[in-house]
């Protein structure tokens, strides 16, 4: 197995019912490939790690609430038993889907040399992996690489460091000006952009929850809207922090999601206050957040450039059958799983310019999301294609550990790839790597 890397708006209340029902009407589209001459033969997938617990501790985040946060069984930003147990579930799903397509065997360990998962070495990621690999192959002790806990992966988290091709570090002057220019030269003009569902939240942070004790009573409230909008020069993986209500709120809107997927008693999801529909609600300020954070251009290609360099050295190595030096895996696999972070979904996203609505949110990343790149082959021409698609499971399928089967399966919907898809949703592979360097260059 060869692991040597190359250095290189205003949104309303949510209609939950609705969008769960378009959900659900395109979570079992069927592939334009498949009703043609086409096979499929390897899938990356990139993949954000299942539930953990907040990374940050309760002390942090009480500050801004009358009541005291709930307290996590695992450290800050672990995986949690219960995140575990729904990754293992998506795994066995996998597994299912790829034995339909014809790439894995239905069950035993025959393909497991078939399979690569590569972690980032954070435990979330890495026990997500462990997670995937024993629903995938339960028995099999499919290997997950990674790098050693504590040591930075600059697959992962590509900040600071110089682009392919010789090209000059990152700039943060220009991921500063090139956020200003999205936002009207002030931040603050997010937190008047977002103010109605900012101060929703703030509204439940204020009201909600048990009498704070006497130790939180001598300490005042943050309110949300006391915190200063600032857009400043960041460092290593943040070429530029932005800081205000809207970005707090992001924080705080995740924590109350991983309350509800974690799977708490409802008085410990937003001390009682917040259902599905208002979890759903207030992801759409975390949304808004990366959007600008994230998304931007010149903050996402510092940081997305190793890993869509991967992706590419992925599917060429497939459809080649022939060892590139620098890719993950070999050339006979079938399937290699990318476990990463939300932010590494964001980044791509945005050089791409993908864009995604699922359960009901836009272009959200929740714990166990995947972007999933599969190549497929033309059994006439023998010509290659790849299409994107985007899989996640419910926020009520992690609540309820639901299993996910043909008739409860996770959501997954496909991905227009603005420049390169054609109309049937597929992007000829040349025409696609090219966008891939184009990407990571410009």
């Amino acid at each position: 197995m060869r692991l040597h890397l190359l250095p290189v708006t205003c949104l309303l209340m949510l209609l939950p019912n609705v969008a769960n029902a378009q959900g659900r009407a395109t979570d079992q589209h069927t592939s334009p490939a498949e009703t043609s001459d086409a096979e499929l033969r390897y899938v990356v997938y990139l993949s954000r790690h299942g539930v953990r617990s907040p990374t940050g501790k309760a002390e942090q985040y009480n500050r801004y609430s009358s009541a005291p946060w709930p307290i996590w069984s695992v450290q800050p930003g672990y995986l949690t038993p219960h995140g575990f147990h729904v990754m293992e579930l998506f795994g066995a799903f996998d597994r299912s889907q790829l034995t339909a397509q014809g790439l894995l065997s239905a069950n035993g360990c025959a393909d497991a040399s078939r399979v690569t998962i590569y972690a980032d070495s954070d435990q979330r990621t890495r026990e997500t992996g462990k997670a995937i690999a024993h629903g995938l192959m339960p028995g099999c002790d499919l290997t997950v690489h990674s790098l050693p806990e504590g040591t930075n992966d600059p697959l992962f988290h590509s900040g600071g460091h110089s682009l392919p091709g010789g090209s000059a570090g990152p700039d943060a002057a220009l991921a500063m000006a090139a956020i200003a220019g999205r936002i009207g030269g002030d931040p603050a003009n997010l937190t008047q952009a977002y103010y109605s569902q900012i101060a929703a939240l703030d509204h439940i942070l204020a009201t909600c929850g048990t009498a704070p004790s006497s130790t939180q009573a001598s300490t005042q409230r943050v309110s949300l809207m006391e915190i200063p909008a600032t857009l400043s020069a960041g460092n290593g993986d943040h070429l530029a922090e932005l800081k205000g209500p809207l970005t707090a709120a992001s924080t705080l809107s995740e924590n109350l999601l991983l309350e509800y997927t974690e799977g708490m008693d409802a008085a410990n999801v937003g001390w009682g206050c917040v259902q599905s529909s208002g979890v759903k609600q207030f992801l759409a300020l975390h949304s808004a957040a990366v959007e600008f954070s994230q998304r931007t251009p010149e903050i996402a290609r510092p940081q997305a450039h190793r890993l869509l360099n991967q992706i590419r050295l992925a599917l060429q190595q497939a459809a080649d059958q022939k060892a590139l030096r620098g890719a993950i895996g070999n050339p006979s696999d079938r399937v290699l799983f990318l476990i990463g972070h939300d932010t590494n979904q964001e980044n791509i996203a945005g050089l791409l310019n993908l864009t995604w609505i699922i359960d009901g949110r836009r272009d959200d990343t929740p714990p166990g999301g995947a972007i999933l790149f599969e190549l497929w082959r033309n059994r006439s021409t023998r010509q290659y294609s790849v299409r994107i698609d985007y899989t996640a499971q419910t926020l009520d399928q992690m609540r309820e550990s639901t299993p996910l089967t043909a008739s409860t399966p996770p959501e997954r919907i496909p991905v227009f790839i603005p420049g390169c898809s054609r109309a049937d949703m597929s992007c000829s592979l040349g025409s696609f790597l090219t966008i891939l360097e184009k990407a990571v260059t410009q």
